[in-house]
């Protein structure tokens, strides 16, 4: 169990932390947890929050329905037809008082025909603006406040191994092992990827262990795998990683039955993939590294995009050069040596989604032996074969257009970008809100009880490093490493135990 520190030492943050609604309330799940708590000691201000939430509630909701629940929210908390007098106000009734009648009458025209997904945005930027405002500043004078400085205090803590127990081997890493562990704070279970120092050292690997860090601290989405604390013992740089205990896509490929993957498998597993390479493209990050090896299911059947050693942050209006990838999968750009951005990704997309329905990859028979030079000569010249019977005419469309020669022309690069991928056939039956929301689920769940990789016996071990030292200039590439915790998903991790103390904040709301 996590002991928060004493208040008393924690006020000296306060002058060093953003005083933003956007940072404290949006950003900080537990300061959004204790803003809803604040919240709750006044009916005015429990309405907006409760207003924010059901706007949240219209983006996953289905076009059908969604004019429905549209009005609902608008009757709930914008109807100038609501009781307005101030006994109906104390209820709890009424129209939200900072939000003008013009812009609710401006949004009640808008409640006819096909209702857009932000049809509420004035509204809820209103909304927002009120609570930024005096709500906040009274928030931030508040024992609510207090607590928050608590946990922002603690996240500052520095992380040992001794903050972890650690459990069996699951994998192998480019400079060390993967291994289960367990968080002592709150008993969570993580995967632990060790990176040997002197292993680092040797191969010259510093740029990219810190790069994958980096580039995992900056990336929130339900589909990459997630860091949740860096930290270094003696030998290892450590990363504690969303545990994946369902094996990766190339062992569900080629191992389990037939080589190839059931039709609806793939078009779930493309679908999610696309989702988890758009929030990275959102980010300005370009993968480079998409093959069946870097996508993990968890235990629940869901995937997430793993190992972004090879990815860079591409700032706007530039691009990269760079030969980087697997053979087998690099675009013809990459390996001609042009200039990119994030078509690559693409490209390797549509390798995917061939492998899965056929059991090999596009330019290379399974388990056939060939040159990298002739792999590259048929990624080059050579037209992808999609006259398998296991294709749809939906998905022998879909492998073409990702697998476009020209970049410039490539599915997910052009028009559109991302929305001319959801429009493609291939993804009818998904509805993307819902499964960016997590509330489709998988057509496949992993068996607890199963081991989905290698025997472990069967995984190499690592030879020692000889002849290496680590110096000082090691010594301080490992601290600028060690960050330790990563504040949202510890955060998440942690928000349990802050729900099991609301009582006594609730106590301290009837007091304030």
């Amino acid at each position: 169990m996590l002991k928060l520190p004493p208040v008393g030492t924690c006020l000296p943050l306060r002058d060093k932390i953003d005083h933003t609604f956007e940072f404290i309330v949006e950003q900080q799940p537990i300061g959004h947890k204790l803003f809803l708590l604040f919240c709750e000691k006044d009916l005015k201000l429990s309405r907006c929050m409760q207003f924010l939430h059901a706007v949240d509630e219209l983006k996953i909701v289905v076009e059908g329905k969604r004019l429905a629940h549209a009005q609902t929210v608008f009757d709930d908390f914008l109807s100038l037809d609501s009781p307005q007098d101030q006994a109906s106000k104390f209820l709890g009734a009424g129209k939200l008082e900072c939000v003008s009648d013009e812009l609710a009458t401006k949004t009640q025209e808008k409640l006819k025909g096909i209702v857009p997904v932000d049809v509420f945005e004035e509204c809820r930027q209103a909304v927002r603006d009120f609570l930024s405002g005096q709500p906040l500043i009274d928030f931030v004078e508040s024992p609510f406040y207090w607590r928050f400085l608590q946990w922002k205090t603690l996240e500052r803590m520095i992380i040992t191994k001794d903050h972890f127990r650690q459990y069996r081997v699951l994998g192998k890493g480019g400079f060390g092992l993967v291994f289960a562990c367990q968080s002592k704070f709150t008993g969570k279970m993580y995967a632990l990827k060790k990176l040997e120092k002197k292993r680092v050292k040797k191969r010259k690997g510093e740029k990219l262990a810190l790069n994958e860090k980096e580039v995992l601290e900056k990336v929130d989405s339900r589909f990459v795998v997630t860091l949740a604390y860096a930290y270094q013992s003696k030998d290892s740089l450590c990363m504690v990683l969303t545990l994946m205990n369902g094996g990766d896509l190339r062992f569900h490929i080629y191992s389990i039955g037939s080589p190839g993957l059931e039709p609806e498998r793939v078009v779930f597993y493309a679908a999610e993939i696309a989702c988890g390479l758009h929030h990275l493209h959102t980010a300005r990050i370009a993968y480079r590294d998409m093959k069946p090896d870097n996508i993990l299911l968890d235990d629940a059947g869901h995937i997430r995009i793993s190992d972004l050693g090879l990815a860079v942050h591409i700032p706007e209006g530039q691009s990269v050069r760079g030969r980087v990838g697997t053979p087998g999968y690099m675009a013809p750009e990459v390996i001609d040596g042009h200039r990119y951005t994030f078509a690559p990704d693409w490209w390797g997309m549509g390798c995917l989604i061939y492998e899965m329905i056929c059991g090999r990859t596009p330019f290379r028979k399974h388990k056939e032996r060939v040159s990298r030079e002739d792999i590259e000569r048929r990624i080059k010249d050579d037209r992808v074969c999609l006259d398998n019977s296991a294709f749809t005419e939906d998905s022998r469309s879909i492998c073409d257009q990702f697998l476009d020669k020209v970049h410039a022309t490539r599915l997910g690069c052009c028009g559109e970008m991302f929305e001319d991928v959801k429009a493609h056939p291939f993804f009818q039956t998904i509805d993307f809100a819902h499964l960016e929301a997590g509330l489709i689920p998988p057509p496949f769940i992993p068996n607890s009880r199963a081991v989905y990789a290698k025997d472990v016996l069967d995984i190499d071990q690592f030879s020692s490093v000889r002849g290496v030292e680590i110096e000082k200039a090691d010594e301080d590439f490992a601290d600028k490493f060690a960050t330790g915790i990563v504040p949202k998903p510890w955060q998440e991790e942690s928000r349990r135990q802050e729900i099991e103390g609301r009582k006594k904040l609730r106590n301290i709301n009837k007091l304030y």
